[in-house]
């Protein structure tokens, strides 16, 4: 919990008010490798943020399950539309590894936006943080070559590389394994 507070605290200075508020209002659980945080067609009643381990995030294409994110410690997690709009999403969020995560869920975040209006400050800079994540890795997806690709994560997120399966982080990059076998080959 102590990383969370930071992370706010390192965003906004949080009041004493706000940093017991939450103290008393964010919940954590562990995960088992495997466990799910979500299930396709649920509705996303929780954003949580990752204090141990490892999660990726999916979708269903042509009945095959396509990797769209993975979050690890120190990220948020939250299947955003279905959290925003509070209604049945079309992502599965799943641990790659034993974890542990804080989490409030969306009426308890409106709650904090109403009470505390320095959150909202807090609110919004994260926002814009994954936001502009989203828009690089769909730019990457769009514009540049697969080996780019996997350049730009091992440069980025090279510690992923180790720690999520090779079908995922093929699919993840909008490839086969097979490519991506033939790519780490050249490297």
């Amino acid at each position: 919990m102590f990383q969370l507070i930071q992370q706010f605290h390192s965003i906004y200075p949080l009041s004493a008010e706000l940093q017991q508020h939450l103290l008393n209002t964010v919940k954590t659980k562990k995960i088992a490798r495997r466990g799910l945080l979500l299930k396709f067609g649920q509705i996303c009643g929780n954003i949580y943020f990752v204090e141990k381990g490892l999660f990726r995030c999916s979708y269903m294409k042509k009945r095959k399950e396509v990797s769209s994110w993975f979050m690890k410690e120190g990220d948020l997690i939250v299947s955003v539309e279905s959290f925003f709009s509070q209604s049945p999403g079309y992502e599965k969020i799943e641990a790659l590894e034993e974890a542990e995560v804080h989490y409030i869920s969306y009426e308890e975040l409106q709650d904090i936006y109403h009470q505390y209006k320095d959150f909202n400050f807090i609110g919004r800079v994260l926002t814009e943080r994954y936001y502009t994540m989203s828009e690089q890795r769909a730019h990457s997806l769009r514009m540049q070559k697969a080996s780019d690709r996997y350049r730009y994560m091992i440069d980025h997120d090279s510690d992923l590389i180790r720690r999520v399966p090779a079908v995922y982080i093929a699919s993840y990059l909008g490839i086969t394994p097979e490519t991506l076998s033939r790519i780490k080959g050249r490297k």
